[in-house]
């Protein structure tokens, strides 16, 4: 191995070890801080100015990730799978797709969040709503799934798309038998960081969703996330120990969804969920 190979692995090796060092100092601050301050109050049913409680705001969360992701992924997906199997090379309307999703999954979310507010909150008259932010939220992490289903997608093997057409399998058999069982755990991948964008986003919400800490009655009501609670109570400067135990809440929230998320990507390409 030369001098400049060693010099390059070192660094490589430093730059994790100062990633990781770092995430781990973050964690560990936030649990130092916050566990001491989870108490049973904090999952009260109902929000009170004593209580400050962050269960609504914990059903408010679920609520947005499944919905958000319940409009956002079978566009996503499909927008990737014409893509990639579909569109011929040098198709302009594929460039212009391309630059588009490149061009959006870089704009700054408080942008989305404007856009929110001009076009469902107020042309469309949904209000402050939980519709309103989990359509937000889907046109905010559209260009990530579409841009990790394309990857996925290109991962998988030619020789596998050749093996099913020679044992004569159509094209649409092919995708969703052989291509799409395959490419699965890489656009689980996308979906996991699309819901750490969800679970973790306030600016977008803020304009869209509102900040009332209630259980939402229905898909017209306004209530807050789990991030939206924190940034409420650090914000008024009354409840900061609180905010530190919903930092702590908010942490499991988003490992307990990525592990499900994950177990499910395994299941699927297993095949057990089709028996």
């Amino acid at each position: 191995m030369t001098k400049l190979s060693k010099l390059i692995k070192t660094l490589v090796m430093l730059s994790a070890f100062l990633t990781f060092s770092i995430l781990f100092i973050i964690i560990g601050y936030i649990l130092m801080k916050g566990i001491p301050h989870i108490k049973p109050s904090l999952f009260a049913l109902e929000y009170t100015t004593e209580n400050v409680s962050l269960f609504p705001a914990i059903i408010t969360t679920l609520i947005m990730t499944f919905l958000s992701l319940l409009i956002s992924c079978p566009i996503g997906i499909f927008t990737g799978i014409f893509l990639i199997e579909y569109a011929r090379k040098g198709n302009k309307l594929v460039e212009t797709i391309r630059l588009t999703t490149e061009t959006l999954s870089g704009i700054p979310s408080i942008v989305y969040g404007l856009f929110g507010l001009l076009f469902f909150v107020t042309s469309l008259g949904m209000g402050f709503s939980i519709l309103s932010g989990a359509l937000t939220l889907s046109i905010m992490i559209l260009p990530l799934i579409i841009r990790a289903t394309e990857e996925a997608l290109l991962a998988v093997p030619n020789n596998l798309r050749e093996a099913s057409f020679a044992l004569g399998a159509g094209k649409l058999r092919t995708i969703f038998k052989i291509v799409l069982p395959t490419a699965i755990p890489g656009i689980f991948s996308g979906i996991i960081l699309a819901i750490g964008r969800i679970v973790g986003e306030t600016a977008a919400l803020v304009y869209t969703a509102g900040t009332v800490p209630q259980i939402p009655k229905n898909l017209f009501s306004s209530s807050r996330t789990l991030a939206i609670h924190m940034y409420s109570l650090s914000s008024e400067g009354l409840y900061t120990n609180e905010a530190y135990g919903t930092a702590v809440v908010l942490l499991l929230v988003v490992i307990g969804i990525n592990g499900l998320s994950s177990l499910i990507a395994k299941k699927l390409r297993k095949g057990e969920l089709n028996g």
